[in-house]
């Protein structure tokens, strides 16, 4: 029986795959890039271009392939393959690779269908391909995003075996590049480091970015990569792809550079511990992965990413954000509910829209009074908050501000009453002495009851207190003591299931609360990949909130995401810098506080509160509009960045002189994106009571066209000085 149907089953593909070959060129395009992909004599799909988009169609058609010369004069294709599978003829780093019911670790895809349709804001194309002697099938999604150039794509695995098959690769895609040189910056980090940008030249073998954290998954490495072609990556010039993975777990990307100099780039879930079994008929679903390609520099790219986020993948990416004031920095663990209620009312005097509670606020057998108890305990601390949270947002209404509060609620402390009752609901070793981060452990969201219980932790808040209006979601520990007493003997699954867990909640929540506004954060910056965030409107960018650290820390972010999905926060770290120069740097992003009112003298608290005013003005060019980043930390002592509303009728630039040298040449600083031949009055704002502006020609009206050719001087010697100006059409 079992040889009729693969009999049957491989004479329909193979009927399939001669009516697919006369159709043997598969185009995914945006308005500036091509994706072409062919289907050769052989059956098998191949990429036969990628790069700026070609303007006749017959071109296609003349589109080169890798020819392999062999020793014996045969020629054959080698190279290229759209999802090469392992143990076929290739000879370099596989898209998947699988493990049969009779051990057979081989995987030879060809090519079955294909088809389009057209989806919000683009057009998706699927490619169906199949083994030709075993019934697994693999279909490739592709979304182009004509106006913002951008395609995401990702893969679903299926087989129907009778029994289970064993995964160790599964990509996303596989890209292809020929080119004579390949430049990668990629984004290390560790808490209070985030994106910090590095680069080096490719050179032949694998260079491999990964992660082995499982949550808080992105701690050391962040999911992104640029890659500049013929030439290190640029900001305003030169080819490069911008990359991200939207996996809020284990990733892996692999840079491989072949034995003829063609680079091949696979983007995936990191295969670390990972052998996923595979039952017949279960559905593996990889990670999307997100690109731009990029003529004009990463400035380019980023904008592509920018518009992109907002349209389509952020959550409520085309609505307003809060401004707020949170407690943490002032208070840390120790307040009561007259403490946080009066700081509402220093929020409402600041200006701003929340006040949002930070961690301390819940456990009562354990309660928690620093980071060694009370994870998991989702109660109020009745000695500290007698009236509940329904108090705290009764005291905001009165205020005249929001309400929003801090919760973990995948993370349980061992000296819990949660791990007390349900010991096996945390990731831990059955045998060995456990081992701790941050003194708590991971709960095990591969298990349906956990997942339920981490919902209900956001669910009775918001069922019980309709007014919170906000979430700031944590996560601050990686996976420790690997081992799920749920899944018992599929450990391999581990990592995954946990990760999908993790969707499961966070859907849940999104579809019962969809109004509801949520910050991501993971110990600061370790979360904050384009999956999630589907789920959460912003993330936590830094627990460093050092200005001077912040201006590289929200440089690197700026290249992936738009400035309002980035929070930052005015604190007291480096009290050698102003409140007006750390106000600064927090505004070119989601503008928040965290900091006692009480501890700024008058000019400083009224400085704030037209800051705050200032940021509201201009919020439609700073959150919707388009940025430019002008000057880099990374290359000069300074930074500047503007901002343009889409009507380009306001702008707004920032300007950081962050540590300059005696009597450095200065610049004048060029704004981008601008009408040319609108007048353009240019105002500094952001002023500290009783001091005059240090703009030349301060007040001063200038076409577009000069401030972009000419620009203005903005620039001082001063050490961590700011300056904000106003660019207003007339």
């Amino acid at each position: 029986m079992k040889n009729l149907f693969l009999v049957t089953a491989f004479a329909c593909l193979s009927i399939l795959q001669a009516n697919a070959n006369e159709q043997k060129i598969i185009r995914i395009s945006t308005d500036n890039t091509d994706l072409i992909l062919q289907v050769a004599e052989n059956g098998r799909l191949y990429q036969s271009y990628l790069g700026e988009k070609l303007l006749h169609e017959n071109d296609l058609k003349n589109l080169p392939w890798d020819i392999h010369a062999g020793s014996d004069g045969s020629v054959t294709r080698r190279g290229w393959e759209v999802y090469s599978g392992s143990g076929n003829e290739e000879y370099f780093e596989p898209a998947i690779a699988l493990t049969h019911n009779d051990g057979n670790p081989s995987t030879y895809l060809y090519y079955v269908s294909s088809s389009t349709q057209a989806v919000e804001g683009g057009t998706q194309t699927t490619i169906n391909l199949r083994d030709d002697k075993y019934p697994v099938d693999v279909t490739l999604y592709y979304v182009a995003y004509p106006k913002e150039n951008v395609i995401k794509t990702w893969s679903e695995i299926k087989h129907q075996e009778k029994k289970p098959v064993i995964l160790s690769k599964y990509a996303s895609t596989m890209l292809y590049f020929n080119r004579t040189k390949y430049y990668l910056t990629e984004f290390s980090s560790d808490w209070a480091k985030e994106m910090q940008m590095s680069s080096q030249q490719l050179q032949p073998g694998k260079k491999i970015l990964d992660t082995k954290l499982g949550s808080r998954a992105a701690m050391h490495i962040q999911p992104f990569f640029e890659i500049g072609l013929d030439q290190p990556v640029n900001e305003h010039q030169g080819e490069v792809i911008m990359g991200t993975i939207g996996w809020t777990g284990n990733f892996r990307f692999t840079f491989e550079v072949d034995n003829v100099g063609n680079l091949r780039i696979i983007p995936a879930i990191n295969p670390y511990a990972s052998a996923y079994e595979l039952k017949p008929d279960e559905v593996f679903t990889t990670p999307e992965f997100i690109f731009t390609l990029s003529n004009e520099g990463t400035g380019s790219g980023s904008r592509n990413l920018h518009e992109w986020a907002r349209n389509y993948q952020l959550k409520d990416g085309k609505g307003n954000r809060l401004t707020l004031l949170n407690n943490w920095e002032n208070t840390g663990f120790n307040f009561n509910q007259e403490i946080l209620a009066d700081l509402m009312t220093e929020a409402k005097h600041l200006g701003v829209d929340m006040f949002l509670l930070d961690d301390g606020w819940f456990g009562n057998k354990y309660p928690r009074k620093d980071d060694h108890a009370g994870l998991g305990d989702w109660e109020v601390t009745h000695d500290k908050l007698p009236g509940g949270i329904k108090a705290l947002t009764d005291a905001a209404k009165e205020a005249g501000v929001k309400f929003g509060i801090w919760i973990e609620p995948e993370m349980v402390n061992p000296k819990s009453e949660l791990f007390e009752k349900h010991p096996d609901w945390a990731i831990h070793y059955p045998n060995r002495e456990m081992y701790f981060y941050r003194n708590q452990l991971v709960l095990d969201l591969s298990n349906p009851k956990v997942q339920d219980y981490v919902y209900q932790v956001v669910d009775n808040i918001l069922s019980e207190n309709p007014e919170v209006a906000y979430f700031k979601w944590d996560c601050n520990s990686p996976i420790t003591n690997i081992y799920s007493p749920y899944l018992k003997d599929k450990q391999g699954n581990l990592y995954i299931d946990h990760v999908r867990g993790v969707y499961n909640v966070m859907k849940r929540v999104k579809e019962n609360y969809p109004n509801v506004p949520m910050m991501l954060c993971s110990g600061g910056g370790a979360r904050c990949d384009y999956e999630a965030l589907k789920y959460f409107t912003e993330f936590w960018c830094s627990d460093n909130t050092d200005p001077v650290e912040r201006i590289f820390i929200q440089w690197g972010f700026s290249q992936f995401f738009p400035s309002k999905a980035m929070c930052a926060h005015v604190t007291s770290w480096n009290r050698n810098t102003s409140i007006k120069f750390r106000t600064d740097v927090a505004s070119m992003c989601k503008l928040g506080f965290d900091i006692g009112l009480k501890e700024l003298s008058q000019d400083e608290l009224k400085y704030c509160q037209d800051a705050v005013a200032n940021w509201k003005k201009f919020q439609s060019a700073i959150m919707e509009g388009t940025q430019y980043r002008l000057v880099s930390p990374y290359e000069s002592n300074h930074m500047a960045v503007n901002y343009v509303s889409k009507d380009k009728k306001q702008a707004i630039l920032f300007a950081y002189d962050i540590h300059p040298r005696y009597q450095e040449k200065l610049m004048a600083v060029k704004i981008q994106g601008l009408d040319p031949n609108a007048m353009y009055k240019v105002e500094e704002i952001n002023l500290m009571p009783n001091t005059n502006a240090s703009l030349r020609n301060n007040g001063k009206i200038f076409s577009g066209d000069y401030l972009m050719k000419v620009g203005l001087d903005v620039f001082g010697f001063g050490q961590t000085q700011s300056h904000v100006i106003s660019i207003i059409a007339q």
